[in-house]
């Protein structure tokens, strides 16, 4: 079942199904008295991260809450804007859809840099579900879904947390609730702001700086006219600069000649700080050595990027009893503006969103049916110029217009032991055509204590020709688009878990193979006019993901827990670029928890294995150089991140914590840089595979009511 499935049973189940639906049954830790994540009581494997995980991690927002797990990653996809994408079974990010409250309101351009713009404040929990299809309305989560569930307030409350940290890093979350009769009221806000981050002292930044402005409120009632409503209203305002060091966005944008940066300083730099060796010796500069080069001479502006965000969103759901069922209706809406200048070249874009859903849960017999309509609304426009001053308007304009209909049964067999979950949903897309997606899921029961899921399913996504892939788009003057095939993805899993007294593990395989991905070659040139053009394609070949992840977790005293996991994941790929940034095939999980009296404390250490980088950056046809000529690792090195925090409660209002992240500094910056050079002397800021940010300290205060 999706979250929003399993919500509506729990809120409607009929007697005949209260004992499979109300789903705060754990089959792992998720109820230990430190609040690890664990499975949820659901057909569908879905892990859970409560609102008392979010807040012992230190996490001030979503990209945050959800890195360093078993089988999800956060992907940094560009070392000086610092887009990222939440990884699920180490797919493209792109094949996360996120929902909030269950309704999808993302997509595009607002993935890029929206996900880090995601409040935490009055969240009950989010749920992660991996694997296509796993989401019924969400059929374009290839990967799986992150579904965010907005906590309805019991009583009244107020929160305030302070906290200051490493690099100027600064953060205010306030959040108020009001209880009444039949139904209560949220607000919201939030301030984080952060300084640009040079390790390697060349003058470049690999962590961008920025500030951003969070408010929000959330209403919910009862009972209105016989329906139980529910929304919020977000609305986000960042700014956000990477490469030059500061927050002078005009002044960067204005300085477009002579070289700022030192070229000569970090690992592997140019043996003149003016400029670097090109590799194939073609370079019409000489260098201080000798070497033929390149010097660069293009101000601040054309080694940054600056990304203006301003986003609003509504999503609201009413649910209802209907006869011995339920009623429900969804609602979202999203203006996504960006105002982006990269490396001089500028990017504006206005992406609306709207979903609308009507659905019904009716028991038939013994089994319990699903049914409802769809509407998907998405339009991006966008205006722009190349780094010449060329226009580009319109480059990657799209209207997707997508009504859908799904079917869903669930049926329970053998007293209850095995439970099915199959489902089916049709899409007619206005480009792409019409699109069936079906799943089959199965829950068995072996004991009170171990049982196992197994799914299969097909999901679909329209794929858009925004820089999702490659922003290298905006070099060039327009898309040649050859596809007319939507991206589809085959899925099976199975997962088996154990709950005991004081152990607990959940164990799971995933195999994905998504055919027609598509691709951009923003290198292309129109054979008439010798304009820089990008093609917009799919992939001949499919590609095929396939991994295992196990997570132990062990109270080894009431106090105490302790946490060991490990994935492993193998991938198969024939043409370059279909995964465009480096994935490690194994990584490992140490945590431990401790909670007694006023003291709480969280310390987990992540290791990373190495990424075949020359497979991964295709580096048989595109070798990749460092500054001084030397060429790039073929495979990263494998690292350790060690994280700790600690709080103390001071009384039932003031508490304060203090904690650590990457305790030991590893950053990718110590073994090579994230910048790189073809033979040629051209350069790129995409060669990533590990930290691009050292030891961060942190501490604060939290204030409750």
């Amino acid at each position: 079942m999706t979250p929003v499935v399993a919500a509506l049973l729990l809120a409607f189940s009929t007697p005949g199904f209260a004992d499979k639906t109300l789903g705060e049954v754990t089959v792992s830790s998720g109820k230990s008295s430190t609040g690890t994540p664990g499975l949820r009581d659901e057909i569908v494997a879905t892990e859970s991260i409560g609102a008392r995980e979010l807040e012992k991690t230190g996490a001030t927002m979503l990209t945050e809450a959800l890195d360093k797990r078993p089988g999800i990653a956060v992907q940094v996809e560009c070392s000086i804007c610092n887009v990222r994408n939440v990884v699920l079974n180490n797919l493209p990010g792109r094949y996360t859809t996120l929902l909030i409250d269950g309704i999808p309101i993302f997509s595009s351009v607002s993935t890029a840099y929206g996900l880090d713009s995601v409040n935490l404040g009055g969240i009950e929990r989010i749920d992660i579900s991996r694997g296509a299809g796993t989401s019924l309305i969400a059929p374009e989560a290839l990967a799986g879904s992150v579904n965010i569930v907005t906590r309805r307030p019991t009583k009244d409350e107020f929160m305030a947390v302070q906290q200051f940290g490493s690099y100027g890093q600064w953060n205010t979350d306030l959040f108020g609730a009001k209880a009444f009769t039949g139904g209560a009221l949220t607000a919201n806000f939030s301030h984080n702001q952060h300084d640009t981050v040079d390790a390697d002292d060349n003058k470049v930044s690999e962590y961008t700086g920025f500030k951003r402005n969070m408010g929000g409120v959330g209403f919910f009632a009862d009972d209105l006219g016989g329906f139980k409503l529910k929304g919020r209203v977000d609305v986000i305002d960042e700014k956000r600069m990477g490469g030059a060091m500061g927050s002078d966005y005009a002044g960067v944008k204005a300085d477009g000649s002579g070289n700022p940066f030192n070229w000569s300083a970090g690992r592997n730099g140019s043996p003149d700080p003016r400029g670097w060796v090109t590799p194939d010796g073609s370079g019409t500069d000489t260098l201080s050595n000798g070497q033929a080069g390149k010097f660069y001479n293009d101000g601040r502006a054309g080694m940054s990027e600056i990304i203006f965000t301003d986003r609003k969103q509504f999503v609201s759901t009413a649910t209802r009893k209907l006869g011995e069922g339920s009623l429900r209706f969804a609602v979202g809406y999203a203006e996504h503006k960006q105002d982006s200048f990269y490396e001089k070249a500028v990017y504006k874009a206005d992406e609306t969103q709207y979903y609308l859903e009507a659905s019904t849960q009716q028991p038939l017999g013994k089994t319990l049916i699903n049914t409802g309509l769809s509407y998907r609304h998405e339009d991006l426009a966008s205006l722009g110029t190349d780094a010449s001053g060329r226009n580009n308007d319109g480059i990657d304009n799209y209207k997707y217009r997508t009504p859908g209909a799904f079917l869903q049964a669930y049926h329970a067999l053998f007293d209850g032991a095995v439970e099915l979950n199959g489902s089916v949903r049709y899409d007619k897309h206005n480009v792409f055509g019409g699109i069936t997606s079906p799943r089959l899921n199965v829950l068995w029961n072996h004991n009170h204590e171990w049982n196992s899921r197994f799914a299969v399913g097909r999901g679909f996504r329209a794929p858009t020709s925004f820089f999702e892939q490659d922003h290298g788009i905006l070099d060039t003057l327009r898309i040649v688009r050859r596809i007319d095939k939507a991206e589809i993805s085959d899925n099976a899993s199975y997962s088996l878990s154990f709950a005991g007294d004081r152990l607990a593990m959940v164990s799971s395989l995933n195999y994905n193979r998504i055919k027609n991905m598509a691709l951009l070659d923003s290198g292309a040139t129109d054979p008439l006019t010798g304009d820089p053009i990008t093609l917009f394609t799919s992939a001949q070949q499919p590609v095929t993901v396939v991994g295992g992840d196990l997570t132990v977790t062990y109270k080894l005293t009431p106090n105490l827990e302790a946490t060991v996991a490990g994935e492993h994941f193998k991938y198969r790929f024939s043409e370059a670029g279909t995964l465009a940034f480096a994935r490690p095939e194994t990584r490992a999980y140490l945590r431990l928890d401790y909670e007694a009296g006023p003291w709480a404390a969280m310390t987990r250490a992540t290791w990373t294995g190495p990424m075949d980088l020359a497979k991964f950056y295709d580096y048989a046809n595109n070798p990749r150089y460092n500054f001084d000529g030397s060429k790039k690792l073929d495979k990263s090195p494998s690292y350790w991140i060690v994280d700790l925090r600690g709080e103390y409660r001071l009384n039932r209002q003031w508490s304060g914590f203090l904690g650590v992240d990457n305790i030991f500094d590893f950053k990718q910056s110590d073994k090579e840089s994230m910048l790189w050079v073809g033979a040629d002397g051209s350069f790129d800021v995409t060669h990533i595979w590990g930290p691009n940010r050292g030891r961060f300290i942190y501490g604060g205060v939290k204030f409750t009511l």
